[in-house]
């Protein structure tokens, strides 16, 4: 079996392959952690714009070390910059928007997900964040819910499953999965596989899945720039 520990992409490039799909003008929220790293990589002559669960529409990268104005933060409590035409709101209208569907994706981390789009993201075990938060509204009242993560665990155990053990943070509501060796669509209740690092047989692909990957027409290399 080849050892995916030598081929799998870093955090970055999971982040870079998943921008090139949000188109120009989405309304698009990022989670905490890792999937806040797509701002970074929107392709060029594309504009997104960015939502924070705290109140902030249309904020741009981070500023230089040294710049920041904490006042002016995201939901990750990680500095921000401001485009213009940027807008400020309250928390309820920042979750009225949310819960009204006018984001176009939410982009979010997971622990598992399972063939049937359910996301578990969220654990009250040790180390775990004791609360679900936001992401149980945004992966409801987005238009659409992608998921970045590395296709499996620290101690190698799949994430990707037939269906999720630990609490649930929605039900069928991924649709597409971004991970370390692959990009998967949620469809008809399976991991339907459209790329795959070229270097990756499906036999190996599929023996660190936990549930059967379905093929729907030919599956192109997943093909990203060192970052």
């Amino acid at each position: 079996m080849t050892d995916i520990t030598a081929l799998k992409l870093s955090n970055a490039q999971i982040a870079w392959r998943a921008a090139q799909d949000i188109a120009d003008g989405a309304y698009v929220n990022l989670g905490i952690g890792f999937p806040e790293m797509v701002a970074k990589y929107q392709p060029p002559g594309r504009q997104a714009i960015f939502h924070t669960e705290n109140g902030i529409l249309d904020f741009g990268e981070a500023p230089k070390p040294g710049a920041e104005d904490w006042d002016l933060i995201n939901a990750g409590k990680k500095a921000v910059t401001l485009r213009p035409g940027a807008s400020f709101f309250h928390h309820a209208d920042s979750f009225a928007m949310v819960r009204g569907g006018h984001l176009d994706v939410a982009i979010l981390g997971a622990y598992q997900v399972a063939q049937n789009g359910d996301l578990a993201n969220w654990s009250t075990g040790r180390g775990g964040v004791p609360a679900v938060g936001g992401a149980m509204d945004l992966v409801h009242g987005a238009k659409r819910v992608a998921v970045l993560t590395d296709h499996v665990t620290k101690t190698g155990e799949p994430k990707l499953l037939s269906a999720c053990t630990l609490p649930l943070t929605g039900v069928g509501c991924v649709t597409r999965v971004y991970s370390s060796l692959a990009v998967l669509d949620i469809e008809g209740g399976h991991f339907v596989l459209r790329e795959k690092l070229p270097d990756l047989s499906l036999d190996d692909l599929q023996a660190v899945t936990g549930a059967e990957l379905k093929l729907d027409g030919p599956v192109a290399d997943l093909a990203v720039p060192e970052l």
